[in-house]
């Protein structure tokens, strides 16, 4: 099935590029195949099958916000099908066409857009919801992550400290309530981390977000999260991230305060993310028959001393 749907996309995108026949087009390659995502590159062209049980309605109205008026520069826009939609369907997943961007170098972490990600991230958060929207999936896919944890794990207790700090998180934060009040109203990316980012037109363009897979109504903090957390756990250096949050702020971005102490709007998010991490750190190093690595091995620890703290103190352990 993933052979006859790899070779499915690239037909897609390919098809997207010209009419058929005899060309010198290079043979398309694959970019990423995972459960929630194979992606296809032919030419300009990237064909991507998300999961089999996406949520083809949420996913559609995240096309068309990525596609309309006034998200130029912040979000890269689907192409459109043959049929003059933005979604089809191929072996039973949903699947999009996009214009194919320079991705951030992971090696020429000197180089990387963490100033870029800031200012877009603030422009995305300052910007409304022009139609109805879905709720971002940040804190669903943070309990999928500890769910995933549990059965490749089961019982494991070593993964005690990942369990405890996610029982220490609010209802919403694992995704079984909605955000307090006056936060969860945002346009939110969802996912961001450096593999969201790409340069388009290639190779020397502005930088936009992709996969809007996740992209709904939420608390902005969620975005700021993931390298507050890499920063908390010392896998992001301090200059690093004052850059970010710097750019974030110039931008005008309503996550955290315009200055002082970004960490009561941050902790939560940060800590769930650190959870997320922990989590899919354990699920994938039993996925492939291994102990976790020295990166793995940090977020977990991360985990651990957020578990042993109070929680009225549960922020020191993330700041």
């Amino acid at each position: 099935m993933t052979t006859a749907l790899v070779r499915a996309l690239g037909d897609l995108a390919h098809g997207a590029v010209h009419a058929p026949g005899d060309c010198s087009c290079p043979r398309p390659s694959v970019l990423a195949e995972r459960d929630d995502g194979i992606v296809v590159r032919s030419g300009p062209v990237v064909a991507k099958a998300h999961a089999a049980d996406t949520d083809t309605a949420a996913l559609a109205a995240r096309l068309r916000l990525a596609a309309e008026a006034g998200r130029e520069g912040i979000l890269l826009a689907p192409l459109p099908m043959a049929h003059g939609g933005r979604l089809t369907e191929l072996h039973g997943r949903p699947v999009t066409l996009w214009p194919h961007g320079e991705p951030v170098d992971p090696g020429d972490p000197d180089a990387a857009p963490w100033e870029e990600a800031g200012a877009l991230l603030a422009r995305l958060h300052r910007t409304g919801a022009r139609r109805p929207l879905p709720a971002m999936r940040g804190p669903v896919k943070a309990a999928l992550a500890v769910a995933r944890m549990r059965t490749a794990r089961p019982g494991d207790p070593a993964t005690g400290p990942v369990l405890a700090a996610w029982a220490g998180l609010p209802g919403w934060a694992r995704g079984e309530a909605p955000p307090p009040a006056g936060r969860g109203a945002y346009l939110c990316h969802g996912d961001l981390h450096l593999g969201q980012l790409v340069r388009h037109p290639a190779p020397h363009g502005a930088w936009l977000l992709i996969d809007v897979d996740d992209a709904g109504l939420g608390d902005p903090a969620w975005d700021l999260a993931r390298p507050a957390a890499w920063y908390a756990a010392g896998l992001l250096p301090p200059d690093v991230w004052l850059r970010f949050l710097d750019a974030y702020r110039a931008g005008g971005g309503p996550a955290v305060p315009a200055d002082g102490d970004p960490w009561p709007a941050l902790d939560v998010p940060a800590r769930a993310l650190t959870v997320q991490t922990a989590a899919l750190a354990w699920a994938k190093s039993a996925a492939e028959g291994r102990t976790p690595d020295e990166v793995e091995q940090v977020m977990i620890d991360a985990c651990a001393r957020i578990a042993s703290l109070p929680p009225e103190l549960a922020a020191a352990a993330t700041s």
